[in-house]
């Protein structure tokens, strides 16, 4: 067994559509005041108040609040529980020397989601129609059957749209036929990703493409007066434009991996720590080009589909002769596309051979397990010598 999730769009009425934002709202102070509580106690008296106390403030935030008053108590206990999950990372990152990055009160407009713990405990299908506890029916658009049982619920608010995201538990996949293909693959800016068979996907640029309508869009703000209707229907033109480039570069990628799982058994991908990759000159062509979403979606479709898929060490991928004679490109730059090794006589595109080396590093490590998403060490990646798979 284990958990799928589904979305899907929902139209409210516009009163409903007030009961939602009035949750929303009610959500975000009642999140801000525990925030403020484990604020003012460790800082007054070193106390720390734990996510149990807070759970025990709900009955009484229900009984004195008159906008909590009609707002279910699971929607309560789920801002708890997203509070103590912002601190529990908090500590992670504070414990892992990272950047720890305190939880963060909640402005207007700021809050865009609640949630519901347990099926016919404040939310239920009614026909066609999602029925939410204090909210009433709402319509849905069923684009594709749910499947298997149906655990909590998220409603969410994105660009002016509601969207209602079920949690389920569903039976195991059955693996995809074994296909005998590997591939290493390198991402880049040139092509979106070449293979070590040579093929190039080229790069969509969805954002560079719809900067233009982004300025118009920007400009549109900028000209409202500020806390007036049209000024907030000019962000939500922004939010949605915004959206519809996610929406074409998840759909591209989606099918990408897709396309990649059910062609070969085992895919090697460099272990890239994007976040140290943009901060320069690139870092809008590397946020376009959705590297990170592309191998999250390979790993996960791999762990359904009995595929594999392995990070490997990223080191000197390029300026490494793939052909093994231990050659390096030492002067190799961005601007050389193309690689002549002097030693042994190889002359190839230079991701493709950065794939080939990436192929080769896969295979030392045995194509073992699918590599977490986070990525993993690849010590002996790094110290064996390159052969290559057969």
């Amino acid at each position: 067994m284990e958990r799928k999730a589904f979305r899907y769009r929902l139209y409210p009425s516009r009163a409903q559509e007030r009961l939602l934002d009035a949750t929303l709202e009610t959500c975000r102070r009642f999140y801000n005041d525990c925030l403020a509580e484990r604020k003012q106690a460790w800082e007054d008296e070193q106390r720390t108040v734990g996510k149990v106390e807070q759970l025990r403030q709900v009955k009484e935030r229900k009984a004195t609040n008159p906008w909590a008053k009609d707002v279910h108590s699971h929607v309560l206990q789920i801002v708890v529980d997203d509070l103590d999950k912002a601190f529990q990372a908090f500590f992670r990152r504070l414990k892992a020397g990272e950047e720890p990055g305190y939880p963060r009160f909640k402005g207007r407009h700021r809050w865009r989601s609640f949630g519901f713990k347990e099926y016919g405990n404040g939310f239920r299908l009614d026909g066609r129609r999602l029925k939410l506890s204090g909210i009433g029916r709402i319509a849905v658009r069923w684009h594709r059957p749910i499947e298997g049982q149906i655990k909590t619920l998220r409603i969410s608010k994105q660009a002016g749209k509601w969207f209602a995201s079920f949690s389920c538990v569903v039976d195991e996949p059955t693996p995809l036929p074994a296909t005998g293909q590997d591939v290493g693959i390198d991402v880049g800016l040139a092509s979106l990703m070449t293979t070590s068979a040579g093929e190039q996907v080229a790069h969509p640029r969805f954002y560079r493409k719809a900067q233009r309508k982004l300025r118009v869009c920007q400009r549109r703000i900028a000209r409202r007066k500020k806390g007036g209707k049209n000024r907030r229907k000019a962000v939500v033109m922004l939010q949605r434009q915004h959206e519809r480039i996610s929406n074409q570069r998840k759909d591209y990628l989606n099918k990408l991996a897709h396309d990649l799982i059910a062609r070969h058994d085992r895919i090697a991908l460099e272990d890239l720590t994007i976040t140290r990759m943009v901060h320069g000159n690139l870092a809008k062509s590397i946020l376009d080009a959705g590297w990170g979403y592309l191998v999250q979606r390979l790993t996960h479709k791999a762990a359904s589909a009995g595929r594999v898929v392995v990070l490997v060490d990223p080191r000197q991928t390029s300026k490494r002769c793939s052909s093994g004679c231990g050659h390096v490109f030492e002067t190799l730059s961005l601007a050389d596309r193309w690689v002549d090794c002097p030693r042994c006589g190889l002359s190839l595109d230079r991701d493709h051979n950065a794939a080939i080396n990436i192929l080769n590093r896969g295979g030392q490590l045995r194509w073992s397990l699918s590599s977490p998403e986070g990525g993993l060490g690849q010590e002996a990646a790094r110290l064996e010598p390159l052969r290559s798979v057969t």
